[in-house]
């Protein structure tokens, strides 16, 4: 069988899947989305990826709708690009990073967002990427959300693809804020960082665990899908056992500070095993997203379509 695809965001959070190819022979070509989750949603419909590792909130949005649209056809069976979550890979929270063009003296911290002249536009990588998901979750505990629907919402949502396109717009303010991970985020927060420094206003945790592992549909139950989570668990395994290591490889190679990694590994929480997801966690994602409006009332309900393999409670 050929090495699996797999899809990753080229950050702090995939260094367990380095050590996993470096150390335990993960038979797999690694390929980095730096769009995110939401790039990787169509790389997965499209075929071109086996397997992927992404933030929670974007793998439940599009599944929920995904098996919504299924059961509105006569034909309501996987089809050959379909995809499930198999895998929790990170059980911490993730903290992202609420921020603004440097120089932007009108906005000091999220409350001023709700007085500009015009709706704020939001930033984001994709529709449908955690960037864009979480500034519902924002939008709700800020209270700017209407109580009809999404397209009634103060906040224009306005596509980049990329981390750089972000910093730009909110220095040029074609955008007036988005969000990304916080230690991502923090190396661009002076006047010298380069290219386009940005100032952060504010934080927002997922209120989830963060980061999930889906599968193609074809894939799971094969013994090939088995072999290659556990290899991921050997790479978890070493990552926390070899920490110095990981904050050498962070730093060298994924361009953060050596002290903004270890700041970052007091935080993090990788799953001991990856295998499997909770109903319960899926449960309270959908909860999260309805109320944030990122799901209708309807989409969801079917947690069987979202879940591949669940683990026990």
């Amino acid at each position: 069988m050929a090495p699996f695809r797999i899809g990753f965001v080229p950050e702090h959070f995939s260094t367990p899947l380095h050590f996993a190819k470096k150390y335990f022979s993960l038979s797999a070509d690694l390929i980095p989305f730096p769009a995110g989750t939401g790039h990787m949603v169509s790389s997965l419909r499209s075929g071109q990826l086996d397997v992927a590792v992404g933030l929670t909130e974007g793998w439940v949005s599009a599944l929920a709708t995904q098996t919504q649209s299924q059961a509105d056809q006569d034909n309501s069976q996987p089809t050959n690009n379909e995809f499930r979550i198999v895998g929790t890979y990170v059980d911490s929270p993730l903290c992202w990073a609420i921020s603004t063009g440097y120089s932007r003296d009108d906005i000091i911290d999220v409350a001023d967002l709700d007085d500009l002249e015009e709706d704020a536009i939001m930033g984001v990588s994709r529709i449908g990427s955690g960037s864009h998901i979480m500034g519902f979750v924002l939008a709700d505990r800020e209270e700017w959300t209407h109580p009809d629907t999404i397209e009634d919402h103060d906040l224009v949502v306005f596509p980049l693809q990329n981390f750089e396109n972000l910093r730009k717009a909110v220095n040029d303010e074609t955008a007036d804020f988005f969000m990304w991970e916080y230690f991502t985020s923090k190396r661009y927060y002076a006047a010298d960082a380069s290219p386009h420094p940005i100032k952060q206003i504010g934080e927002i945790y997922s209120p989830w665990s963060s980061w999930k592992i889906v599968t193609s549909t074809q894939l799971i139950g094969k013994p090939e899908l088995d072999e290659v989570l556990e290899k991921v668990n050997l790479g978890i395994k070493h990552f926390t056992e070899h920490q110095e290591e990981a904050v050498e490889y962070i730093s060298s190679e994924l361009d953060y500070e050596k002290e903004d990694a270890r700041e970052w590994l007091k935080t993090v929480k990788f799953a001991e095993d990856v295998r499997g997801v909770k109903r319960t966690a899926v449960e309270k994602t959908v909860e999260v997203l309805r109320k944030a409006k990122v799901l209708k009332e309807d989409e969801g309900k079917d947690i069987e379509k979202i879940i591949g393999m669940m683990r026990k409670e």
